[in-house]
């Protein structure tokens, strides 16, 4: 086993920010509709939308009965079962006087008898665990319905996990005269919100949600809920909200990535239609839904009917940004602004700068501020208040754009200029961010920092930090962690999309390690990179659309990936000022040890360590007096559960289309890719040890060693 020394000195290289590691929350992998949201039930509102195709060449057909299906009285159902069965006839999709103009599609069901009701299929179906409750609501407006209820079940191969029954205002007292109604008020005609509450018999998986009428009849329904009441503000779910706040993230940068794009202008976020009440939210396609991604690569995707619901909304953006805040750091809201161009991967199709059209782009820029931060007597911080939080979200930064290049379609110089200048000019205290592009390393990379750069030396206020992406192998991360090095400290970093792909497109510990190690990189030049956040978040085991990822879920339980414990272990101990290590850590770096040494408010020194090698290693630390650096310890250890990493092999998951990793559902279906590309096993620990003053860093693995 090689032993190398290092001298940990007490000198301040640079001050750091203690809130460089945070989030980054995209709307794929069903990240939000099926995911956080804690929504369980699919097309909701009956507007979903089938998209097929890819880039520039792609079908959306309407589909608002997917995921719905009758269900007669008695009729058995199975789990998970997406067929449809019963009398289809009994359901049927209008759009005469909605609930809202914004969703106009809504459901009209009639029982043909007793009994007779309707299912969804609830994403992979629905999950209960015994003894918790679950608020269900609904809006709904007879057509012929004198007498009854609505009945609401859990079901799976006939057995019951749950029920309630709801009352009905009917019309059994409507008067018989047709002149009668004239002077009468019957808002029993109207559309009425109905609440009721079930509790889960019994722990279940992918099992159905029935609706049913109690007796024959005919009623229309629309925005039909069902969620968990350990719902996290009612809106996240619980257990993807508490990995979330595990970490304890400084920042939160929403709502994507190519999702705040779209693939056309028309299909862009709007973030103005993601507030309000849930009704009115006008729901969306998600470009997810299309080929792209690297997992799948097919005209129509397994998940082809992918929607943005918007549950989750600018509103519920900026609170779970407080909900993540403790004592130990705040996590502050970074949301992402379209620039007036559709994702340049996907559409040639843009917004002319000097239009009318594009100022009511920067109008919405100016607009979201005023709802993150304006009194309550404005229009769009009154909507905050109405919404229930009338005090300010204190919004510091906001991104201008998302991996825009320069390019003979897209115009992204003058954009940026016109954003920051109306920013500045109305809040001149908002910290703008610039974007330069998806990839580092080429000419629009280069061409972008120039031009924040030039343009920041007439303008110091211009360009707070450049968002650079990249997606490379983690041999890519190991070579270049000394990247930052010599970047000019004029305009600070944010790296705000970032991740190991290993061969398989897996969370490996490789590539977690190999993050590791570029993240000391980044804590060593923490007084340029500002913000960094690994990419994607979340992925739904079985509709993947990216891999790898931060965090693996289904309807039932949590994987932790190798890729969070670095994340978490660096945002665990972080600390403000970085320590001069006087070039010893590139002697290291030959070795395939990489290392940052930074110092806490409490005065503890913090060493993080990644062994890229194949072998163990260990370190022996002194003071600068040559004693030895030893005393109280905390200890995180970061490896592989066999203790050593797997290796990784080209598998039929990897094939190449067009320049972009996929594979064909017909070599093998999207929970075959999951299970391909799955984390590998971990083994993660912290303790508190009487450290001597040397530490072994085992194969392919992260440490950190915190002393007091």
């Amino acid at each position: 086993m090689k032993s190398h020394k290092l001298v940990l000195s007490d000198k301040t290289a640079h001050k750091i920010s203690p809130d460089m590691v945070g989030l980054f929350f995209e709307d794929i992998n069903f990240a939000a509709d099926g995911g956080l949201y804690a929504e369980m039930i699919e097309n909701r509102s009956f507007e979903a939308v089938k998209s097929k195709g890819e880039s520039h060449n792609y079908v959306l057909r309407e589909d608002n009965l997917y995921a719905w299906s009758a269900c007669p009285a008695n009729g058995e159902s199975g789990a998970g079962d997406v067929e449809k069965s019963g009398n289809e006839d009994a359901l049927e999709i209008s759009c005469n006087e909605p609930v809202s103009q914004n969703n106009p599609h809504y459901l009209r069901f009639t029982a043909a008898k007793d009994g007779d009701g309707f299912k969804n299929k609830a994403y992979d179906g629905i999950s209960l665990k015994k003894g918790l409750k679950y608020k269900i609501s609904f809006y709904a407006r007879e057509v012929k319905y004198p007498e009854g209820k609505i009945a609401v079940s859990v079901k799976k191969d006939g057995k019951l996990y749950g029920q309630t029954e709801i009352n009905f205002n009917n019309s059994k007292n409507r008067p018989a005269e047709w002149m009668d109604t004239i002077r009468v008020t019957c808002d029993t005609l109207e559309w009425q919100r109905y609440e009721g509450q079930l509790t889960a018999l019994d722990n279940v998986s992918g099992a159905d949600f029935i609706m049913s009428l109690t007796r024959a009849g005919c009623v229309e329904f629309d925005l039909i809920s069902m969620i968990p009441e350990d719902a996290v503000a009612g809106v996240f779910r619980k257990d993807l909200f508490q990995a979330l706040a595990d970490i304890g993230p400084g920042f939160l940068r929403f709502p994507g990535g190519c999702i705040v794009e779209g693939t056309s202008i028309m299909r862009r976020y709007q973030w103005k239609n993601t507030v309000g009440p849930l009704k009115d939210r006008k729901i969306n396609t998600n470009l997810w839904a299309l080929q792209g991604g690297n997992v799948t690569s097919a005209w129509e995707t397994p998940d082809c009917h992918y929607m943005q619901s918007y549950g989750i909304g600018f509103y519920e953006y900026f609170l779970l940004c407080e909900l993540l805040s403790s004592e130990k750091r705040r996590c502050k809201p970074l949301p992402v602004l379209n620039i007036g161009v559709a994702c340049q991967f996907r559409s040639y199709e843009t917004v002319p700068v000097d239009s009318e059209e594009f100022q009511k782009y920067v109008q919405d820029a100016l607009d979201l501020i005023e709802f993150a931060n304006g009194p309550v007597t404005s229009k769009w911080g009154g909507l905050r208040a109405a919404m229930g939080h009338p005090e300010s979200f204190n919004l510091e930064m906001i991104a201008i754009g998302n991996e825009q290049w320069e390019s003979g379609c897209v115009d992204l110089a003058p954009r940026y200029i016109a954003f920051e200048k109306a920013i500045h000019q109305q809040y001149p205290e908002i910290k703008c961010l610039g974007t330069a592009g998806p990839f580092v390393g080429n000419d629009f990379h280069k061409n972008a920092w120039d031009f924040y750069r030039i343009t920041g030396k007439k303008n110091k206020a211009f360009s707070y930090a450049v968002d650079e992406h990249y997606y490379v192998a983690p041999e890519w991360l190991y070579d270049n962690v000394a990247f930052y090095d010599e970047y000019p400290r004029d305009v600070l970093v944010f790296a705000g999309e970032y991740a190991a792909h290993d061969a398989n497109l897996s969370n490996s510990i490789d590539g977690a390690v190999a993050e590791a190690a570029m993240m000391t990189g980044m804590e060593r030049n923490g007084d340029v990179v500002q913000l960094a956040s690994y990419a994607p978040l979340f992925n739904r085991i079985g509709h993947s659309q990216w891999t790898p990822d931060m965090i693996w879920f289904d309807a039932d339980k949590v994987v932790l990936t190798p890729s969070y414990y670095v994340q978490k272990m660096f945002a665990d101990y972080a600390g403000c000022e970085a320590l001069e290590l006087a070039g010893q850590e590139k002697s290291l770096r030959e070795n395939k040890l990489y290392i940052s040494a930074v110092k806490d408010s409490s005065g503890a020194k913090i060493l993080k360590i990644a062994n890229g090698s194949e072998e163990e290693q260990s370190l022996v630390l002194t003071k600068e007096d040559g004693s030895a650096l030893a005393g109280n310890a905390e200890i995180a250890r970061l490896a592989a559960a066999s203790g050593k990493a797997k290796v990784v092999v080209a598998t039929d998951a990897i094939g190449t289309t067009g320049g972009t990793k996929g594979v064909s559902p017909e070599v093998m279906s999207n929970l075959e890719v999951c299970q391909k590309r799955a984390p590998e096993e971990l083994s993660y620990s912290c303790s508190k040890e009487n450290f001597g003053g040397e530490i072994t860093i085992p194969a392919k693995s992260f440490v950190v060693v915190k002393i007091s």
